[in-house]
């Protein structure tokens, strides 16, 4: 991967002084993904923004651009090298992330994020391709590891960091601790990264980047927007709409794909067995994983009082566990493959799950730690064991199509995850609402007062909502059952041989 350039610059013929630099990248554009989200509130009152579905868009846009981008990364990481792409990805977010540290209003800020996601969007899937790259079969679990340890710590320990930072400085502060750490890494990128490789006759076609910008930004928003209560969630009609136009419109790109000589991103990986399964379980576990990072923070924050800093606080030892493990569960991969550490992995979660499914307005703090904990340990032993299983199977020219399709469908299943969960929890909560308040009404002796009336609302709206939670955490350890037993057909895969004489070539030496 590193090579003598010109014969004047010496190079170790070890890819890690390159990884170590993108792995740095990677960590502060993965952090700041869940950095604000704690922040949205002081934001609001800030630049004095009355809805919350309108802050909500520094979530969503985030979000649309990573999932408008990463489709294309596959064309991105063929026809440039390592260097150009790394330099374009921490430029743009190193831009976003000082716009958004001085923004002096609500757009501007926006406009800060959008920038910053248009440069996270290429990282992960830029980085992933280089770890599966750059080691040999035998050594990438290990390699992969390292990867999890930047992908899922980084964003786990974003809200802990961010409540702390919140309870102490201006909202702000978020964004000026990042930027010059990514002004750093620019720095060190520049002048350290001297990867060669051959050039490639690939041409990007156009009405593919349309289409697939339409689809899958229509089905993330189509989504998103559903999850959105404040707008009606499924009772709003943009939301058909757009799912409808986005539907359409992914369903011609994939045709397209399969038309073209250099598809933009080729859905012949998913003649690869192992790879399809591995996408499905990814699918649901992901789904599945944001049933606590969304319904955590309601049940802490809007039904227990507990302050962001101490909800922060309490997910913190599971960031922790997940931190240790990734490198941990990427040996045991290289020793003992896949299957194993996810049937593991997935029964600690699913029960873990369940235990959430009891919560109850009395559950202690110390509890809740605990029960986290253990089920992020379970979930560190499955997204990359999986994913990585997977992709192995995969010949090395339908690499990169590989890990942009997985980051694709991260992006995809999160939203529809967020915003099934986010529909089963106000629905049930209603239902709940209302059988108990008939039920408490009949048992009173008499009329209840205006006051009593009030008191007794609160109580059973506190009661509601904690149930209609646990209903969606029952949902999602149904979800995880179903990857359980997708998991039992997985074998360990072997790289496939490269792309056959009788197959479309898909990319061209010039």
């Amino acid at each position: 991967m590193i090579k003598n350039i010109k014969g004047r610059s010496r190079q170790s013929n070890s890819p890690l002084g390159m990884i170590a630099i993108l792995l740095t990248g990677a960590f502060v554009a993965f952090l700041s993904n869940t950095l604000l989200n704690i922040a949205l509130p002081s934001i609001m009152e800030d630049f004095q923004i009355e809805s919350p579905s309108t802050v909500q868009w520094l979530t969503t846009a985030y979000m649309l651009i990573n999932g408008i981008m990463i489709p294309s990364t596959a064309f991105l990481i063929q026809r440039f090298s390592v260097r150009h792409l790394f330099l374009t990805a921490v430029g743009l977010f190193t831009a976003g992330t000082i716009l958004g540290g001085f923004a002096f209003s609500f757009p501007m800020l926006l406009a800060g994020r959008m920038i910053q996601a248009s440069g996270a969007a290429i990282m992960m899937p830029l980085l992933m391709n280089v770890m599966l790259t750059s080691f040999p079969v035998e050594k990438r679990g290990s390699a992969m590891g390292m990867f999890g340890l930047v992908m899922i710590f980084a964003p786990a320990i974003g809200p802990t960091l961010s409540g702390w930072i919140i309870g102490r400085y201006h909202w702000s502060m978020l964004f000026h601790i990042i930027w010059p750490i990514a002004l750093l890494v620019l720095v060190l990128a520049f002048f350290k990264l001297k990867d060669k490789k051959e050039r490639i006759a690939i041409n990007l076609d156009v009405l593919s980047i349309v289409l697939s910008s339409i689809g899958f930004g229509g089905i993330l928003y189509g989504f998103s927007a559903a999850g959105d209560l404040q707008k009606g969630g499924w009772n709003n009609a943009e939301v058909y709409i757009t799912l409808f136009i986005g539907a359409i419109a992914l369903l011609y790109f994939i045709l397209r794909q399969f038309k073209l000589k250099q598809p933009m991103l080729n859905f012949q990986v998913y003649r690869y067995p192992m790879f399809a399964l591995a996408s499905v379980i990814s699918v649901a576990v992901n789904m599945a994983m944001f049933s606590a990072m969304l319904l955590m923070p309601i049940y802490l924050q809007m039904i227990r009082g507990i302050t962001p800093l101490d909800s922060g606080l309490l997910m913190l030892p599971g960031a922790i566990v997940m931190g240790i493990m990734s490198p941990i569960t990427g040996k045991l991969f290289d020793k003992f493959g896949a299957k194993i550490l996810a049937l593991t992995g997935l029964s600690i979660t699913i029960v873990t799950t369940y235990f959430f499914s009891q919560l109850t307005l009395e559950t202690s703090y110390n509890t809740l730690i605990l029960m986290y904990t253990f089920r992020m340990f379970g979930m560190s032993m499955v997204m990359m064991p999986i994913m990585t299983n997977g992709l192995n199977q995969l010949p090395p020219s339908y690499m990169p199509h590989g890990t942009a399709m997985n980051s694709t469908l991260s992006q995809v299943s999160g939203a529809i995850g967020t915003a099934l969960l986010v529909t089963i929890m106000s629905n049930r909560t209603k239902i709940h609402i209302e059988t108990m308040m008939e039920s408490a009404l009949s048992k009173l002796p008499a009329k209840p007062t205006a006051e009593e009336l009030q008191t007794l609302t609160q109580e059973i709206s506190a009661k509601g909502t904690v149930e209609g939670i646990n209903d969606s955490f029952l949902v999602s350890a149904g979800i995880i059952v179903l990857a359980l037993l997708l998991a039992m057909f997985i074998k360990r895969a072997k790289p496939s041989a490269d792309i056959t004489s009788d197959q479309t070539p898909m990319v061209q030496k010039a």
